[in-house]
């Protein structure tokens, strides 16, 4: 997707969905909203935040680089 800026993203919850560390949207949903999922250090808890190439997703202690 493009923003309004005309950078890619890809929202959290589907790149969540897309490394497998979810099946489904509700089980996205829920592992971000159960504090467990850091988004460049910071605990994320918005399901549609925008994720850009190079943002770092982590995970119980595996880190995720964004490739769009």
């Amino acid at each position: 997707m493009i923003d309004q800026e005309g950078k890619e993203y890809i929202e959290l919850n589907a790149f969540i969905k897309k490394i497998n560390l979810a099946t489904t949207g509700g089980q996205a949903k829920n592992l971000i909203r159960s504090g467990e999922i850091k988004l460049n250090g910071t605990i994320e808890t918005r399901n549609r935040k925008k994720l850009h190439p190079n943002d770092i997703v982590e995970y119980a202690r595996k880190k995720y680089v964004v490739k769009i």
